[in-house]
């Protein structure tokens, strides 16, 4: 394919945009793409860093922006010295403590990353799943039986007491099954 714009060199630089739902496409070579500015001279490759850099930063609200801004140059690490600015720049932690130190600002990043959860739930292999799921779910379940408990509905608590019950002897046939 060849150059859009100087209609000589091959095109190596392609892009897609889609704006309110129309798509258009754009394929110049190297030298054309530095020229119009959708790459700069010092910036020949497209890194994943760049990529989701965006994550980091983002543009769409300016006042939400500006007030996270002066919360964040304030946010340094105690062990490292690692700025928030420094973090969102490398994408890399200094060190373990940097995590602790940026906690409040990484659950939205991981929202984002993971599709709106903050968790990684994993993959699982079938053929020892099912006693995974089950195990998770009655954790799950006991945690959702305290939150019954502490917000006094007992009849939800009875109920989530119940399936804990009945999961557990599924479990205990489980084990005694792979036991003999």
């Amino acid at each position: 394919m060849e150059c859009q714009e100087c209609k000589q060199n091959p095109a190596t630089v392609h892009f897609a945009q889609v704006i309110n739902g129309e798509k258009t496409e754009v394929h110049v070579c190297q030298q054309c793409a530095m020229e119009k500015g959708y790459v700069s001279q010092e910036d020949d490759a497209y890194s994943l860093h760049h990529l989701l850099s965006g994550l980091f930063n983002p543009k769409s609200d300016e006042t939400h922006q500006q007030s996270h801004k002066t919360q964040e140059t304030d946010l340094q690490c105690d062990k490292c010295g690692m700025t928030y600015q420094q973090f969102a720049k490398i994408g890399k932690f200094g060190c373990a403590s940097c995590y602790h130190t940026f906690a409040e600002h990484l659950n939205p990043l991981f929202r984002k990353v993971h599709s709106g959860n903050t968790a990684h739930e994993g993959k699982v292999p079938k053929r020892v799943g099912s006693d995974i799921y089950q195990r998770k779910k009655l954790r799950d379940l006991k945690v959702t039986l305290q939150q019954a408990i502490a917000e006094e509905a007992f009849e939800d608590a009875a109920e989530i007491r119940d399936e804990i019950r009945s999961l557990e002897k599924d479990l205990n046939r489980y084990e005694e099954r792979d036991e003999s």
